[in-house]
């Protein structure tokens, strides 16, 4: 199985953090007012103003991103102390300090500590709680220390040296909630690291029978349902999208369903997880150039979001009934390929024309959201790295979401400002449905170059019915570029922190 659990361990302690006998203790500052953070005016005194000196010299700042390691010299029983800026009051947030955990996690890795200890911070943050900064710490390590290199020689490298992490608070009747919050963010983060692990491979690697094997393990171990219909399947069905998608390769399609039954005795309390499972899209007949092709290992990311959320919810198990569905397949060209111009009858039983074959992810996602009307759900997300224009709206920084509930929209609003990762409600005016109108068939797969990102959302609306719904292009964020704090170069795991934060919630409301 693809799963890794962290090699890095949480745990948390009853004590004083400058009395422990540590490789390295981490404590924080701001740029407000530094000596008076927590215990930072204690360690002052008994390293003889070291700090204080540093900071009337420009040395020690406070500013977001800064990293200070300092050797004690035996005035203090830690042999080191690592500061970490968290930057002005005012802009502190969650994910501010996910992002320096991340960085004090791997400064820690980089100089070979093995264990190291540190607080959580009395952060004066409106309604944010430390049990809500200890997940955040806990998630930031984790995914900040996340490397892939399962393909090289080097697949254990920097991941053997920083083993624990420890939480050390004064009260005792704290300790039970910090031990919550560790086991919260190392599941949430873990579910990341498989929604990464999952991009991140290559397409031979991630065919729709491996991706069928990985959601076949996540409900074993996590007592969920599990189906998966094969091309025989999906003829019965009539699923023309994926099965018109399919028709190019030589890889078998799967359509994957993941239960959790965490409600039974109310099942109108639900929520479906789509997610696009094209492991590798050359674009079909309307074939990509060389260039646009080589990242698109990556189109499956919708899919492992939903599969790698459901490992996290049947670990956390709150009370709602969810229901994941992957449709997955690669689109390959070749003498049995779909060709432009086709018209396929999708599950639903509206026919669609082929204007684009690269416009494939659309045709799945239409099956999937018909038979997830037809199960009776009441609330739908569908995740797709749908369109290339998305990226153009908004780059690699937002999702693009599309809704017909502003309700469930700000719901999932809600949790994004506990995960730190960001969406944008984009505009589905009525004006743009025309661009999809098809002389030959119920609709058209694609709308053209002008608002491409919203002429697709507008087609998946066509097979919503009366779910409430929301799609998350992440086109654009489901892999990155570079470093920054928590996210690392390739795959992001995005937006799987959220949606499980969500699925909790409502749960939590229920």
């Amino acid at each position: 199985m693809l799963f890794r659990s962290s090699k890095v361990k949480f745990r948390a302690i009853q004590g004083e953090i400058l009395s422990q006998e540590s490789e390295a203790i981490v404590l924080y500052i701001g740029e407000d007012d530094i000596l008076s953070h927590e215990f930072i005016y204690e360690a002052n005194n008994n390293l003889e103003n070291c700090l204080s000196d540093m900071a009337s010299q420009g040395q020690l700042t406070g500013k977001k991103g800064e990293l200070t390691l300092i050797h004690t010299l035996g005035h203090i029983n830690p042999k080191r102390l690592l500061i970490v800026g968290l930057g002005k009051e005012s802009d502190l947030s969650l994910d501010v300090i996910r992002n320096a955990s991340a960085q004090f996690a791997r400064r820690l890795r980089s100089i070979g500590i093995q264990r190291a200890h540190t607080i959580v911070p009395q952060a004066n943050m409106n309604q944010i709680q430390p049990s809500q900064i200890a997940v955040a710490i806990t998630e930031g390590a984790l995914l900040g220390l996340y490397n892939f290199r399962k393909h090289t020689g080097k697949a254990d490298a920097d991941r053997s040296k920083l083993d624990e992490i420890v939480f050390v608070d004064k009260p005792s009747d704290r300790l039970e909630t910090f031990s919550e919050s560790i086991r919260i963010g190392t599941i949430n983060a873990e579910a990341t690291i498989l929604a990464r692990d999952m991009v991140n491979q290559p397409a031979n690697f991630m065919t729709p029978s491996i991706m069928a094997q990985i959601a076949s393990d996540i409900a074993k171990s996590n007592t969920l349902d599990l189906e998966i219909f094969s091309s025989s399947d999906l003829s019965k069905l009539k699923m023309g999208g994926l099965l018109g998608v399919a028709k190019g390769t030589l890889e078998p399609p799967k359509f994957i369903i993941i239960k959790y039954s965490g409600d039974p005795d109310n099942p109108s309390n639900n929520i479906g997880i789509l997610g696009k499972g094209i492991t590798f899209d050359t674009g079909g007949i309307s074939l990509k150039s060389a260039a646009g092709m080589v990242e698109m290992k990556g189109d499956m990311a919708g899919a492992a979001a939903a599969i790698a959320s459901m490992q996290a919810i049947g670990k956390l198990r709150p009370k709602i009934n969810v229901i994941c569905m992957v449709a997955a397949t690669e689109n390959m060209p070749s003498g049995s390929a779909q060709k432009p111009g086709d018209v396929l009858t999708t599950f639903s039983g509206k026919t669609v024309e082929v204007d684009n074959t690269d416009a494939e992810g659309r045709l799945v996602l239409a099956d999937a959201l018909g038979y997830a009307s037809q199960l009776g759900l009441n609330r739908v997300i569908d995740i797709a790295t749908l369109t290339g224009a998305i990226i153009t709206s908004l780059g690699d920084v937002y999702t693009g979401g599309f809704t017909n509930d502003q309700e469930f929209w700000s719901q999932l609003m809600e949790s994004s400002v506990r995960t730190g990762e960001k969406f944008w409600l984009m505009p589905m005016h009525e004006d743009y449905k025309r661009q999809n109108i098809s002389d030959v068939a119920d609709i058209k797969n694609s709308g053209g170059r002008k608002a491409g990102s919203i002429t697709a959302a507008h087609f998946l609306a066509e097979f919503v019915e009366d779910m409430k719904w929301i799609h998350l292009d992440i086109a654009g964020t489901s892999t990155s570029d570079r470093l920054t704090g928590y996210t690392i170069k390739g795959a992001t795991g995005c937006p799987t922190r959220t949606i499980v934060h969500l699925i909790c919630s409502l749960g939590n409301d229920s």
